[in-house]
């Protein structure tokens, strides 16, 4: 009975092991710039024209993304709402999508990190 407690323990200590080794084997932190040339906003920030740089963090099973602009612009760290996989050969790029006069981020493709962030952006029929 003592040698099948100490099999399942040794198991379940080297499963364990196992899912812990990928966290710690974690991807190299996504970070880059990006300029806008006219008000944007993301989420509930909004972000003047200007120079931006960003990095992506991973907070248990959130990812977050922190802005920083330059000459102390606006900062803030959101919470994204998707993180997907890139498609094949796809360049790095910020897509905005426009609502009632207003520009809003809706995606920040990322291949060279293999991630696409989505942000929530209001539907058509809404005025902010």
């Amino acid at each position: 009975m003592r040698s099948i407690r100490k099999f399942a323990y040794a198991a379940a200590l080297g499963l364990s092991l196992l899912s812990i080794q990928p966290t710690l084997a974690a991807a190299e932190e996504a970070r880059g710039s990006f300029t806008l040339s006219h008000e944007v906003r993301c989420q509930n920030v909004v972000l003047r024209p200007g120079d931006y740089t960003f990095t992506v963090d991973t907070k248990g099973s959130f990812e977050f993304i922190t802005l920083r602009g330059s000459n102390g612009g606006t900062s803030a760290m959101l919470m994204v709402d998707t993180v997907e996989t890139p498609k094949p050969d796809q360049a790095s790029r910020l897509v905005l999508v426009s609502r009632e006069g207003q520009s809003f981020i809706s995606t920040m493709e990322l291949p060279h990190y293999d991630i696409s962030l989505r942000f929530a952006v209001p539907s058509a029929g809404t005025s902010k």
